[in-house]
């Protein structure tokens, strides 16, 4: 199997490694030190999902072995550096699934969005002192719950990002982060990755009540056409004291969307309020991605996506006609694992004559941990679909070891 770096990770490594090795006059003694005084880390998950959905296709199943493997350096002058590969396999051949993007099997089955790869998952050059910290290359970016900028870790391959980012913290409490992204690196190996020009900026402010965030995402995808979308809002979550706890959490943002010679806007709200009671947590939901005359809906395109508005992932874009999301979720421990149980109710923000009622969606989980490095989980998402929109029942059930 023949690997290739994207030119642009082989850069970002070769200059990082450059400046590792020239910086302060680092001796090479003290490189090979730090080289030979890192951590490796191994994770893999081995995981089974079932799609059955009635639409055209066959039902889709997948056992897939998730392998991600990886070094980080030790310190030298505040540099290191970290090296990860990953890799996804179809196991004792049950791959009856699609991949669209891949055109794996392509209109066959119901989508399994874990394709077989080998890539680089993970390799930058870090700089860290004091109360800052840089990374330079192809790296994780997550911000606040993943609503806007996420991993997608859920999938066997995690979106990650070739950049820039930087991270001051003046004060314990205080945080400012920037990163320049230059390459999305998506859920599909390398087969729908995308050259970008994206400006992120987060900054939080965390107080005696919750912690207050405002954020800036300036997303274009870099491909000589005009595709700008510029999100900007903020976000207030906390938690009181004592044995019963009260949960709040509000957020709003502003977005602008640029289509070639269509311009549109649309905004978003999320509101939850919930308490912890004898073990035992409840919080009610409200989420809005607003719509613009029913012709846009907001988007979240760096989000890890399956966490919000169902597991079942229909909505991972958002209708023209905008999406209310009203939740329920109950959750709690049991026999030395921990349960959580969402009730969904969708419909649309701009409702027309064929658009209006969206559906409903169960979501239930199971997970539990067997001493430090294993886990195991069954989990179960039941759509009830709406304006055309067809029925679908996921099954996963996984095994996990990270060390």
């Amino acid at each position: 199997m023949k690997l290739t770096l994207p030119s642009k990770s082989v850069v970002a490594i070769s200059v990082g490694l450059s400046l590792f090795s020239a910086s302060h006059g680092v001796a090479a003694q003290s490189v090979t030190e730090a080289l030979a005084s890192g951590k490796a880390n191994l994770d893999m998950n081995l995981r089974y999902e079932s799609v059955d959905q009635d639409n055209a296709v066959k039902d889709a199943s997948a056992l897939t072995l998730r392998t991600r493997v990886g070094y980080t350096t030790g310190s030298v002058n505040g540099f290191s550096a970290k090296v990860e590969m990953e890799d996804n396999r179809i196991v004792l051949g049950q791959g009856d699934y699609t991949v669209g993007p891949t055109g794996y099997q392509l209109g066959q089955y119901s989508v399994i969005a874990d394709p077989e790869h080998t890539e680089l998952d993970q390799g930058y050059i870090q700089y860290k002192q004091d109360n800052f910290v840089a990374k330079l290359g192809r790296q994780v970016i997550t911000f606040d719950n993943h609503r806007f900028v996420g991993h997608v870790g859920w999938r066997q391959d995690r979106q990650t990002f070739d950049g820039i980012s930087a991270k001051y913290s003046p004060t314990k409490d205080l945080s400012v982060s920037y990163a320049y992204l230059d390459q999305r690196n998506r859920i599909f190996g390398e087969s729908a990755d995308l050259d970008s020009k994206d400006h992120l900026l987060n900054a939080g402010l965390s107080t005696s009540i919750g912690k207050l965030t405002g954020y800036a995402y300036l997303l274009e995808v870099d491909n000589n056409t005009s595709n700008s979308l510029d999100t900007y809002g903020v976000r207030f979550s906390g938690a009181t004291k004592g044995d019963t706890k009260f949960l709040y959490t509000a957020e709003y943002a502003t977005q602008s969307a640029e289509a070639g010679e269509a311009d549109f806007d649309a905004d978003y709200i999320f509101l939850e309020a919930g308490a912890v009671v004898s073990g035992i947590t409840i919080k009610a939901g409200y989420e809005l991605l607003g719509s613009d005359d029913a012709s846009y809906g907001f988007s979240t395109p760096l989000a890890t996506l399956h966490k919000f508005n169902g597991w079942s992932d229909q909505f991972l874009g958002t209708p023209a006609q905008g999406l209310v999301d009203m939740s329920v979720t109950v959750s709690g421990k049991l026999a030395g694992g921990t349960w959580v149980a969402i009730y969904h109710d969708f419909e649309a923000d701009d409702a027309t004559e064929t658009v209006d009622d969206l559906g409903s969606e169960i979501n239930l989980q199971y997970t539990k941990k067997f001493g430090k490095h294993y886990t195991a989980a069954i989990k179960y998402a039941a759509y009830s679909g709406e304006s055309g929109r067809v029925d679908a029942d996921k099954l996963w059930v996984w095994f996990s070891a990270g060390f």
